[in-house]
């Protein structure tokens, strides 16, 4: 096991959101939990406790891959190319000393450019040198076989003795070259043996496969129109990937005998769903995967189905932990919380809707109903885009969520937005568009 410190321990935090009150008949109890991360070595604190995961110092717990798209369409125009390789430089000077990285060059094969022989490069003054002089010789030329990238990235990345495997992907065209089913497979062999950042730069890939990436390996995605603000968007990706403290953390839900999770889902800083995710952790509990952790909160909604009981009853419906599963099959508990089931004939308290609930819910059907609107709109449903649309308009100013609003208002012309009503715009810039898809699930947090 490596060595650790506890100058580097983040403390976790659970709180539990909701209301604990159910009607006669009342089955489903809905709760946010809201998790923090604070005191990693991201800001310098130093808290210890016997309960906390502590980290090894000096960045060396880490290795990152970079996958760079060389296919032909890179060349089209050349500033691609030319911001691809700016841009990849930029996230190596970003690299902290001591971490494990590597350069892979996409086309429909995947080839590690630097350091090469199926090894990992150590970051120090030399290596990061060496690596941006590889990154100079890259040219365009061949077709797009994301599957492939990724596989390499997990065979260098899994090579590494280290605790956070991250993996940066840039791509500007369709993965034409593998069949779908074997991007699929790809992507499950990578969860959860690495953590992986997406980006489209151009507007000629395809949303769904960079967002699709992005949402399997528990990443985030994003569209970068002007190849020139590439090197900005990957200075800030590697920065945050080396302010990750903690890898592998899972929220584990434990219900009573007769109550089931309904689902799981983040709803903050992003929408993903989580319920399909889970893993058997022991007698009447799960495991959803979070990811790797720095200095940052999350909100989780957990719905849970209890059952059904007469006024007065009270009950625990479900107890969440944030743990770290070990390999022989234990788990490290960083924090709980716990949720609740009182059964009332208090109208009142039974009837009130949480505010952190209430938000989360129209951020998810946000989400939904843009994803659903510019569906329509690709098919030549007119009706349907319109009232789709109408309704993240209204979603979105209800919520106060201002970037999202913007974006909309690209696509369609805002008549009235607390009624939702809109006009879809006759021409729309491909580039607005896509930034919209792809920041569809982009969440504000509750103003609590």
């Amino acid at each position: 096991m490596a060595n650790f410190s506890k100058s580097h321990v983040p403390q976790f935090t659970v709180e539990v959101y909701q209301n604990e009150y159910l009607p006669e008949g009342g089955r489903e109890v809905n709760a946010i939990v809201t998790v923090t991360s604070t005191g990693g070595g991201t800001v310098g604190g130093a808290v210890s406790a016997p309960h906390l995961y502590s980290v090894p110092t000096g960045g060396a717990d880490a290795a990152v891959a970079l996958m760079v798209d060389c296919s032909g369409s890179m060349d089209y125009p050349p500033t691609k190319m030319r911001g691809a390789r700016e841009a990849s430089a930029a996230a190596i000077d970003a690299l902290r000393d001591g971490v494990h990285f590597a350069v892979i060059a996409g086309t429909h094969v995947a080839d590690e450019i630097y350091p090469g022989g199926g090894r990992l490069a150590v970051a120090d003054d030399t290596t990061r040198a060496q690596a941006k002089k590889a990154l100079r010789k890259l040219s365009a030329g061949g077709g797009t076989a994301i599957g492939t990238w990724l596989r390499l990235a997990d065979r260098l990345l899994g090579s590494a003795d280290v605790s956070i495997r991250h993996g940066i992907l840039l791509t500007d065209g369709r993965n034409e070259h593998e069949e779908p089913e074997e991007l699929r497979a790809a992507l499950d062999a990578c969860a959860g043996r690495f953590t992986c950042d997406a980006r489209g730069v151009g507007t000629d890939w395809e949303v769904k496969e960079v967002t699709g990436v992005a949402s399997a390996l528990l990443g985030t995605a994003d569209i970068v129109a002007d190849p020139a603000h590439l090197a900005e968007d990957f200075t800030q990706m590697m920065e945050t990937a080396m302010g990750k403290e903690v890898a592998d953390v899972a929220l584990r839900l434990w219900t009573p005998i007769d109550s089931e999770i309904a689902f799981v889902k983040q709803v903050a800083p992003t929408v993903e769903e989580l319920t399909e995710r889970r893993t058997e952790a022991g007698p009447r509990a799960g495991d959803y995967p979070t990811g790797s952790w720095g200095d940052e909160s999350r909100d989780y909604h957990v719905c849970v189905r209890v059952p059904d009981a007469e006024i007065g009853r009270e009950m625990l419906a479900a107890r969440v932990s944030l743990v770290i599963p070990q390999p022989d099959g234990s788990a490290q508990t960083l924090s709980q919380g716990l949720v609740r089931a009182v059964w009332t004939d208090d109208m009142a308290a039974s009837t009130s809707i949480n505010p952190q609930v209430a938000h989360y819910t129209g951020q998810a059907e946000l989400a939904q109903a843009i994803q659903q609107g510019l569906d329509a709109r690709k098919s030549g449903d007119v009706d349907g885009a319109t009232a789709k649309l109408g309704r993240a308009v209204q979603l979105a100013a209800l919520s106060g969520n201002a970037d999202t609003a913007k974006l909309l208002s690209k696509v369609v012309d805002v008549v009235d937005a607390a009624e939702g009503t809109v006009r879809l715009k006759a021409k729309v810039a491909e580039a607005d568009e896509m930034t919209l898809e792809t920041r569809s699930t982009k969440t504000v947090r509750v103003k609590k």
